[in-house]
């Protein structure tokens, strides 16, 4: 997960993985970072083609230590699209509900936006007014879903 910043006058995108190790509890605080990255975007691909064509698409590369299953240590070298924006003249962020969020992420998740849990209205999905708590449920599968 990541959270919005301004630095040197540009929104950029600050990524867990770029957090130093002494710092990423207090990136993980809600009371300090309240502002959640929900990963979505909306670009106008003109800009996009501009930048292109002059080779000034500035996106840093993100440096992400893992292990693989056999206990080997790698790095995985990724960039995030959303660490485009400083880019970008005049790029903004928006503040939506929390409800706005609703990330799939496992196949729990999914089983749970595939239910009569939710329902599409207006091109969004919302939870049932027939459900009487405001939380979803937690879904445990076993584990191999989990791949």
């Amino acid at each position: 997960g990541g959270t919005l910043t301004q630095y040197e006058g540009k929104l950029r995108l600050l990524e867990i993985a770029q957090v130093p190790k002494a710092h990423v509890d207090e990136f993980k605080s809600v009371t300090k970072f309240k502002i959640f990255n929900t990963n979505n975007l909306w670009i106008s691909l003109p800009a996009i083609k501009r930048l292109h064509e002059k080779n000034a698409m500035d996106m840093e590369i993100i440096v992400n230590p893992k292990t693989l299953d056999g206990g080997l240590n790698v790095i995985q070298l990724e960039t995030a699209v959303g660490a485009a924006m400083k880019s970008f003249d005049n790029a903004l962020g928006i503040n939506v509900p929390r409800s706005r969020f609703l990330p799939v992420k496992t196949t729990s998740d999914l089983l749970l936006v595939m239910s009569n849990l939710y329902s599409m209205n207006a091109g969004s999905l919302t939870m049932s007014p027939k459900r009487e708590f405001p939380t979803t449920p937690h879904v445990k599968l076993g584990s191999s879903f989990t791949k």
